[in-house]
């Protein structure tokens, strides 16, 4: 049986390193795993005057689309020693209304990246700490922070053959952790 994994990317920036890192983990998925992009940028702030009997279309879509993954994969920049709004964002919509969580008992993962040394490593853990509270099993180890991550990439712009075999390895560990879980 293949699982759905979706990838929530918490940068809205058209050529964003989060985005170039979601699709090459997409196209690294191993044998029984297939990958759909989910969306954020179009979610209304999460608001609870707007969760009445027709809430926001695209709340309604994203909701649904997170219903029927079998695990999850954040990545994600790091904004001011955190995680964007829009992927926050995204987690509160998700979580909504109380006692219909679409995250719940959906197995994750997180990347984070930087152009700079510390490789989105407040972001991460600070995510991580959400998906605590919304019942998401988040993957342990192995971690996953790219450091410098504009020096990651080949003279043709994508993720070098390097950095693409620790993702490999970084999605073998993710596909055993879903078994956990399903």
């Amino acid at each position: 049986m293949v699982k759905k994994i979706g990838f929530l990317v918490g940068s809205l920036r058209k050529d964003s390193y989060s985005q170039l890192v979601a699709d090459t983990l997409n196209q690294l998925l191993p044998e029984g795993l297939e990958g759909e992009m989910i969306l954020i940028g179009d979610l209304p702030f999460y608001n609870e005057d707007l969760e009445t009997d027709t809430p926001p279309a695209a709340w309604v879509r994203f909701r649904q689309e997170i219903s029927r993954l079998d695990g999850v994969i954040f990545v994600t920049p790091e904004y001011n020693r955190s995680v964007p709004a829009v992927l926050k964002n995204a987690i509160d919509v998700g979580s909504r209304p109380y006692g219909f969580n679409c995250w719940d008992k959906k197995p994750a993962a997180v990347v984070s990246q930087s152009i700079g040394a510390i490789s989105g490593f407040g972001a991460n853990h600070h995510l991580r700490q959400s998906l605590v509270f919304v019942n998401m099993p988040t993957l342990p180890q192995p971690e996953v922070y790219l450091a410098s991550i504009q020096n990651l990439l080949d003279e043709t712009g994508k993720i070098n053959p390097n950095t693409q075999g620790f993702l490999s390895q970084f999605l073998q560990s993710f596909a055993t952790w879903l078994n956990y879980f399903q």
